[in-house]
């Protein structure tokens, strides 16, 4: 049975004093897309990856992916969009939502991560990010950055935030106050629209918005070390009986080194192995 709670039950302050400069959703449309270019001139001079499938799972359709993460056995998700933001606990093999709770209205959610018993979002524009905890998500307290929040991950020290730009933050996990920023680089070229984060092995996977690429990022140099090329992933007689947006999510079962992928709306999730070409 799925368990669902509202944020809105929390204190009225909740957010609220950051959502007057909120702007609407339908402002991605205006982002540059400065990305793919870097990409496409960038790609040929680095080491790329491509993909085995190794399973298939089941995805909620209607859910716009924003962060994910493995834990313990399921998958945790956030979802974006206003009035369609959400955290959700998902079974992995069977794609049910066993625990959600809905962000308020006015939230645009995007990336989450954890650290100890604490779950950690971010919020598209509300420079406003908010801690649950981890079993019950229950509310405990909302924090506050400077400009937007896309994806976060984790190392064993350090939270890892993404804001669209070619830049990511660390961020302290106790505080979350900002410690340093890297500069995202490929062959010396900005590598800008970072979106959902991953630490695979020592590395900062991200997903580059409006592409079906992943960058393996150096976190202490922020050198792009090599490409994950994911085109293609979801079939075409997926992608016609759904509406699928852009490839964005990344999770990873370090206990069995299983890597997982999926998208907005995607209908799949996909566990890949990467092959170097």
């Amino acid at each position: 049975m799925t368990h669902r709670k509202e944020i809105a039950s929390l204190p009225r302050r909740t957010f609220s004093s950051l959502l007057a400069g909120l702007m609407v959703c339908c402002l991605a449309a205006s982002q540059p897309a400065s990305a793919a270019t870097a990409v496409s001139t960038t790609t040929s001079a680095l080491p790329t990856y491509g993909y085995q499938v190794v399973n298939s799972y089941p995805h909620d359709a209607n859910a716009f992916t924003q962060g994910l993460f493995y834990k313990d056995g399921f998958l945790y998700e956030s979802t974006g969009l206003q009035g369609h933001s959400s955290v959700r606990k998902v079974k992995l093999e069977t794609g049910e939502v066993i625990q959600k709770i809905d962000l308020p209205r006015q939230i645009f959610g995007e990336g989450i991560t954890y650290w100890d018993n604490r779950l950690i979002g971010i919020t598209w524009t509300s420079q406003a990010g908010y801690v649950l905890d981890l079993n019950s998500f229950a509310f405990q307290k909302e924090f506050a950055y400077k400009g937007e929040g896309w994806g976060l991950a984790r190392n064993d020290s350090e939270i890892i935030m993404s804001d669209g730009t070619a830049e990511l933050r660390f961020l302290n996990p106790e505080t979350l106050a900002e410690v340093r920023r890297i500069k995202v680089t490929a062959r010396g070229k900005p590598v800008d629209q970072l979106n959902e984060l991953e630490w695979v092995k020592g590395e900062v996977f991200a997903n580059i918005w409006q592409t079906d690429k992943i960058a393996r990022i150096d976190p202490k140099s922020g050198n792009v070390t090599a490409w994950i090329d994911l085109s293609g992933l979801l079939p075409i007689r997926e992608r016609m009986m759904s509406n699928p947006d852009v490839l964005n999510g990344i999770a990873y079962d370090a206990a069995h080194d299983r890597l997982f992928v999926t998208g907005k709306l995607w209908p799949r999730i996909y566990e890949i192995r990467l092959l170097k070409r």
